[in-house]
């Protein structure tokens, strides 16, 4: 994200998000070990239609940084995922992945399967 300018953005490039069953997992851990309060303030916050449910808008940044989906790790280096503020960083070709995703957070995924 440091060579990204997301600052600002407010989530208009997080979403549809793809997971795959083994990013589920990790995410379900990650939200199962927040503290409470830092959930919750997550969950509750309004949101851009379409915008991922991690998305921390009060924060300006993923909620879930470090274990985000390998498309959000993706996104901004690749031609097919170019960050509209600095395209130029897109250098490499489409990101394609052999992995099959089983759902998109905020569609087949909402907190109620994260709580």
């Amino acid at each position: 994200m440091e060579s990204l300018p997301c600052n600002g953005c407010k989530g208009m490039c997080c979403g549809p998000v793809p997971i795959t069953k083994d990013e589920l997992k990790k995410i379900k851990k990650k939200i199962k070990s927040m503290p409470k309060k830092t959930r919750l303030d997550l969950k509750h916050q309004r949101r851009y239609f379409g915008t991922c449910i991690f998305y921390d808008e009060i924060n300006d940044r993923c909620g879930i940084h470090s274990v985000r989906p390998s498309i959000c790790r993706a996104f901004g280096y690749y031609n097919n995922l170019i960050c509209f503020r600095n395209p130029k960083l897109a250098s490499r070709r489409n990101y394609t992945t052999n992995s099959h995703p089983i759902g998109i957070l905020s569609v087949d995924f909402t907190w109620s399967d994260f709580i």
